[in-house]
This record gives C-alpha cells, structure tokens and sequence, in this order.
C-alpha cells in the first residue's frame, strides 16, 4: 500500500513520488518496452494522489488500481525471468494459457489513462472545477467498461473531489506544481499510449 510522504517546503507532490513516470525507460531500439519494476513502483506511487484529493471517496478508486497493480506484480515474482518487462511479462503469461496479469494491467492502464485525462484536462483548463475534469476522464475511460453495481462508486468519487484552488494548495507550491505535472504527464501519456497499443496486438489478447 503506498502512503502519501511530507512534501518538502517550497516543493511539490510529486517531489514525494518514490518513482515517477519521468524516471520509466522506455527502451525505443525494443519496441518500446517499459521496465516491469519501474512502472510498477510508479504506478503505485501515483495512487498517492487519490489520498490528496482528500475524499474517503477515492478509497475505491485507490484500491482497484493497487489491486491491479497487485496482479502484475505477483506475475513478475512468480517468473521474474520472464517479466523484465511489462510486455514480456505479458505475453510470456499467455503462453502458459493463463490471464491474470494481462486482464489486471488492462484495467490498470485504464485507469492511468483515466488518471491522466482528469489531471490534463485540468492543466489545460484554469477555469474548470476538477469534478468536471474528473467525470469527463471518467465518462472517456472506465466508466464504459464498468458493471451497473460499480459505476454509482466511482461517480461519487468524481462528484468528492476538491475546489480547484483547494487541490493546488495541497500539491504543495502551485506554479511547480504546475510545471511538475506537465512533465508527469507528458511520460505517464506516452507509456499509456505505448501499453494501450501493446494491448491492441493480437498476440496479446486472450
């Protein structure tokens, strides 16, 4: 379970991040692969946002993506010679005919997509409350591929969030704040994109 650190003064939330999406490799001259161990530690670091967003709300939310998260990682201990990578780590589990990791890093990567929708959204629109960034990313994302019992779930979450003011007072220093997520952003986007066409390969479907 990852827990939200102090943010050093005159810092930012993400100078808390353990590892950052900034510091994930992607190996370009490998068909993009993404390093297992640090994607997954930085994807673990992110859902210390939901505990700043500061709604007992985002419970759910945090816990799905630890679950999934949870998923790859007990794939890549049980064969980490097969699981440097998060693509490898993939299709070496399909070919032994099974599908947890593979189905857990489809709903991860869903929700950083969601994760990085929302916080995009708010970047690029000051005069947009996060509620509205938030249902937007969700509408975009998740909210297709959820059953009738879990979406009323994470739609309260969307409605719990902070006033926008609020939520850069909590990211520490507003205008870094700003700076960092961009720079965030713009790596968790390109792994995202990166896994999302990964999983839209045949050989890594089931």
């Amino acid at each position: 379970m990852a827990f939200q650190a102090a943010i050093p003064p005159g810092g930012t939330w993400f100078d808390t991040l353990k590892k950052s999406f900034v510091d994930v490799p992607v190996d370009s001259s490998n068909g993009n692969a993404i390093p297992t161990s640090e994607f997954l530690e930085a994807a673990e670091s992110l859902t210390t946002l939901f505990d700043l967003l500061g709604s007992l709300a985002f419970t759910p939310v945090k816990n799905d993506m630890i679950g999934n998260i949870k998923k790859v990682r007990d794939r890549q201990l049980a064969s980490p010679n097969e699981s440097s990578t998060i693509q490898s780590l993939v299709l070496n589990e399909l070919k032994s005919k099974k599908h947890t990791s593979a189905e857990g890093l489809l709903w991860l990567v869903r929700g950083l997509d969601f994760t990085s929708q929302a916080l995009r959204h708010t970047l690029q629109n000051p005069d947009v409350e996060l509620s509205t960034s938030f249902r937007n990313a969700y509408t975009g994302t998740l909210k297709p591929h959820h059953s009738f019992m879990v979406k009323p779930i994470f739609s309260a979450a969307m409605s719990a969030t902070p006033y926008k003011k609020d939520f850069y007072i909590k990211m520490g220093n507003e205008e870094k704040a700003k700076v960092d997520m961009a720079k965030w952003l713009d790596a968790l986007e390109g792994q995202v994109k990166v896994l999302k066409e990964f999983q839209d390969r045949k050989e890594a479907k089931w």
